[in-house]
């Protein structure tokens, strides 16, 4: 998923989406903290945008140029539509039971298929915030070895090393005081992809680069969903939908924010995808990064990522251990036993029992990082899966659902083959994921 940070989650009491975002403070009013254009714009770009983007090349060189520029254009015009239907299906939910508090992506699912609906759209956002945590373990693990490959030291070495700093900090409560490094790591992603256009234009003015020597379009039939399954990743922005127009002055005024932002993402990701695969061609890397010249100025900008990402890591897996601590809260020997009062936000739950938690949760998903074949298959699978069905298939549905009767012929048709592509992505993505490109 282009992956994300979540810490505007800790400055907007007022946003909420389930299980990403806290609900409302209890007797807080409408128009209390909430955000302007502006802040709005930069909040849409830090929950969509992130690392994912260094692996487009790749997905370029995979599908072919063509074919991965139109692949990132469908994917970026799909979220736009499904990120609108997600919000009519909100609006709709609110008209009928109240605005008390905010709904959430949850509350759909729940209004829509009961309580196995609410779990399914909790597990797959779980399970793809799971998926954006390892592929950070990954993007470290690979660039670090690289830059020190010969002290002879592996990605699952710095995996390894990673964990008890991990660990030391899913222990931070203040989320804010780690929102810095997040800006720092987005600041280096975007120094990288100036590195990668840089190289492609010296190539083009030195002349030793033909067009001509770049695929189009890839022989190879998995080319196209393998990209798609990228460009989805590098979307994923998408439990964030509900919160993001939830926290804005002007509501009405997000669809035409939403549309412009996302022209801009999908205009940059095509461009940088394009580049990146003009400049290596056969030889880019699941990981642009890798490609870059080993000197001074291109170590120090892959440095600045893998520390950005570390402290950015902790703001990865808060939303994960604010899940499994709401659910330890409800285990009654729990609360029997242990009445240590750790912050507000745990309540009655030991902090023996939090901190146990959160370390096993690092290190499960360390040791899923480590098993990780490459960059590229890795955010192709989480892409054509999870963030398909959390981003395409879940809002298509439950429009179907919620305002059925009252659509056109022409825009029950449109939700259909939203459902349909998306569980066909979903399916043959993973096929041709596993089975290899």
């Amino acid at each position: 998923m282009a992956i994300k940070d979540h810490h505007l989650a800790s400055h907007h009491g007022d946003a909420s989406s389930l299980p990403l975002i806290k609900s409302p403070r209890s007797g807080e009013t409408g128009g209390g903290d909430r955000t302007s254009a502006i802040q709005t714009l930069g909040n849409i770009i830090v929950s969509i945008v992130g690392t994912g983007v260094l692996g487009l090349p790749y997905a370029f060189r995979i599908a072919g140029w063509f074919a991965g520029s139109l692949g990132v254009i469908i994917v970026g015009f799909a979220t736009y539509y499904c990120m609108l239907l997600l919000i009519q299906c909100r609006d709709k939910l609110e008209a009928e039971e109240g605005q008390e508090e905010s709904k959430t992506y949850g509350d759909l699912g729940f209004k829509c298929m009961g309580t196995k609906g609410r779990y399914l759209t909790e597990f797959l956002i779980f399970t793809a915030q799971c998926g954006g945590s390892v592929a950070y373990l990954v993007f470290i693990g690979r660039n670090m070895s690289s830059i020190f490959a010969s002290y002879g030291l592996s990605m699952v070495s710095f995996i390894l090393i990673l964990v008890p700093i991990e660990v030391a900090l899913s222990w931070i409560t203040s989320l804010s005081a780690l929102s810095p490094f997040s800006i720092f790591a987005d600041i280096c992603n975007i120094i990288a992809m100036c590195f990668v256009v840089k190289e492609n234009v010296e190539m083009v003015i030195g002349g030793d680069f033909s067009f001509g020597d770049r695929t189009a379009v890839s022989s190879s039939i998995g080319g196209l969903p393998f990209a798609g399954g990228v460009a989805v990743f590098c979307f994923e922005g998408f439990a964030m939908t509900l919160a993001l127009e939830n926290s804005m002055k002007d509501r009405e005024a997000f669809p035409k924010l939403l549309a412009k932002v996302l022209a801009g993402i999908t205009f940059v990701y095509v461009l940088f995808g394009f580049c990146g695969y003009m400049a290596y061609g056969d030889e880019t890397k699941d990981i642009i990064t890798l490609n870059l010249p080993k000197n001074w100025s291109a170590i120090a900008v892959q440095i600045g990522l893998c520390v950005g990402l570390t402290f950015t890591f902790p703001i990865m897996v808060h939303p994960l251990n604010e899940i499994i601590e709401q659910k330890l809260k409800r285990i009654d020997w729990l609360q029997k036993h242990h009445h240590h009062e750790y912050s507000n936000e745990t309540g009655s739950v030991s902090k023996y029992v939090i901190f146990t938690t959160r370390t096993l949760l690092v290190v499960g998903l360390a040791a899923i990082a480590s098993l990780v074949p490459g960059f590229g298959t890795f955010a192709s699978l989480v892409g054509s899966t999870l963030c398909a069905l959390i981003s395409f298939v879940l809002p298509a549905s439950y429009h179907l659902t919620l305002l059925g009767p009252s659509l056109s012929l022409w825009n029950k048709s449109v939700d259909v083959f939203i459902v349909i592509c998306g569980l066909l992505f979903a399916v043959y993505g993973t096929y041709n994921t596993i089975v290899g490109v």
